[in-house]
Formats: C-alpha cells, structure tokens, sequence
C-alpha cells in the first residue's frame, strides 16, 4: 500500500483510539484498516499500538512517529489546499478543545452553526476543566482562560471574565453583607475545588493583594453545583463572571466584594501557528472568535 495512505490510517485510529473510529473517519472498513496499520508496522518492524479488548494506545516508539505523521498528513492537507484555493470549502475531521462550562454556554452553539455551514466537516469536542496541550493531544483549536505561558501557538482574544464572589439576596439578609474580604471568615462558603479541605481566595486592595485562606462547608467538583447550592441560598461562593450572568442579571444571585476583585482573566481561542493555517481551522476560529467577541458576557 502507499506509505502515506499507511500514515494517514494510522493518524486516524491513534487519535479515535480506535480501529471501528478511524474506519468511520476515513469511511472505510475496519478490516482494511485493521489491514493498513498491519502492514505500516510490518514496513517500520515496529509495534505502533497496544491492542486489548477495551482500548487501542500507542506504544512508545507509536507515539514518536505519530508526532511526525500527524505533521506530514497536516501539511499534505495544506498543499491540497493551496492547489484547491482559499476559497475552497472547508472538509475532514476537527478537534477542538475548551473549559467545560464555558465550552457548554459559548463553544457549542459555535459548533452546531459551523457544521449547519460545512456539511463536509465532521467535529469532536473536549470540554474539561484542565490544560489540554494541543500539540500532544493532537487538538485543532482551544480555548484558554487565563494569562498564557509563552509557546508556538497563535493566539487570539476574545474576551474577558472576571471572578465574582456572591450570594443569594435570602442569605445575604439572614447572614449579612460581607464589607471586606476578612469578614468571609464569618461566612458559610461553597467552594468548587477537588483537592483541597481549604481554599484561598485571592483579593486587591489597589495594586496590593492578599489571600483569604477559608473553610467552606460545602465542596463540589464543578462550579455549576456550586452555583446551585449559592442560588438555593447556602452560603457564598466565588465562580467566574460568565458562569453567573444569568443568575446576576435576574437576581437570584448578588455580587459582593466587588471593590476587592483581582484583576480580569483574559480569553483567548489558540490554534496551531503553521506557514499556511489549514482551511478548516481557519474557518472554524474565524466563526468562534466572531461569537466570542460580540458575546456581551464576555465583553
């Protein structure tokens, strides 16, 4: 078979970690794919992938060559998009990745209108609360909230989000309204954090900053129970700007605190920076970012 056929196979069913999903991918059979990947680690005399009957991972010397693969068939697709024009209607697999809340609000709708767009493109999405790598993880496009560390990537703002202490106005009169970030002590606290008994908030008063160390008494493991739980009147809790602007805006929530916030997080939408950005890519931040920047909860 052809080599680069071969590679293409083989980018499929690492990244799906699958053989039956690389087949639905390329829309081939998973015999021949099965065939192809055969074959390609016959030609290398070496084994790229593990099989067991739950999953497919690649070896260590797989993961190597993968890394070189996935950077060749990236850049055929980018000669084929040359020869075909810029113009030329986006079509393959995307990858994108995003916090999980923010990718359930603001990234879903993007997806949804890009594929009504393209009919040829097919997308995945990855939504958690932690730093996905896109290089390592073979991911198109993410969104990151948060100063960015220096790296390869090209990346875009979209926005800002800020993070807002606040409470139902139920609680807020039973318990009082806390004046200063010390007066929290004396607070019922719902925190979203995993790892920690304690937490430490962060808070400014002009350019200098202090930490709160606090002890909630209710931990959840994603900010939208902690929401609730605030909502229903608990305590107090202290999510992202975005993540509560419905519940400001009617309400059930109030924001306390607000002359001690740190400073804004900034979004950004980072995508791989090559000598040609593919078309799907291209086309997909160009949607993304448009959404993003006019999204008055982030702006």
């Amino acid at each position: 078979m052809d080599r680069f056929h071969l590679m293409a196979v083989y980018v499929a069913v690492a990244e799906e970690e699958s053989f039956a999903g690389g087949a639905r991918r390329l829309g081939m059979s998973p015999p021949a794919v099965t065939r192809a990947v055969a074959s390609l680690e016959k030609r290398l005399g070496a084994r790229l992938l593990t099989r067991t009957t739950r999953f497919v991972r690649t070896t260590d010397a797989g993961l190597r060559y993968l890394e070189h693969a996935r950077r060749i068939v990236a850049e055929a697709d980018e000669a084929d998009e040359a020869v075909a024009g810029v113009n030329a209607a986006p079509r393959g697999q995307l990858s994108v990745t995003a916090p999980l809340m923010f990718g359930r609000m603001f990234v879903t709708p993007s997806l949804v209108e890009y594929l009504r767009r393209y009919p040829e493109m097919s997308l995945s999405a990855t939504f958690l609360d932690r730093v996905v790598n896109l290089l390592e993880e073979g991911i198109d496009v993410g969104v990151r909230i948060g100063e960015l560390p220096d790296s390869s990537m090209k990346a875009i703002g979209v926005g800002h989000v800020r993070r807002v202490v606040c409470a139902s106005p139920a609680y807020l009169k039973a318990n009082g309204i806390p004046r200063a970030p010390a007066d929290l002590a004396k607070h019922t606290v719902v925190a979203a954090n995993p790892v920690s008994p304690s937490v430490d908030w962060k808070f400014f008063t002009g350019k200098k900053s202090a930490n709160i160390r606090l002890s909630p008494r209710l931990t959840v493991t994603s900010n939208e129970a902690a929401i609730v739980a605030a909502a229903d009147g608990f305590g107090i809790t202290r999510p992202l700007s975005y993540q509560v602007a419905a519940f400001l805006a009617s309400g059930q929530l109030k924001a306390v605190l607000v002359d001690f916030e740190p400073p804004s997080l900034p979004i950004h939408v980072l995508h791989s920076e090559g000598r040609q950005v593919p078309a799907k890519v291209r086309t997909f931040v160009d949607l993304l970012v448009e959404r993003l920047r006019s999204d008055k909860a982030l702006n």
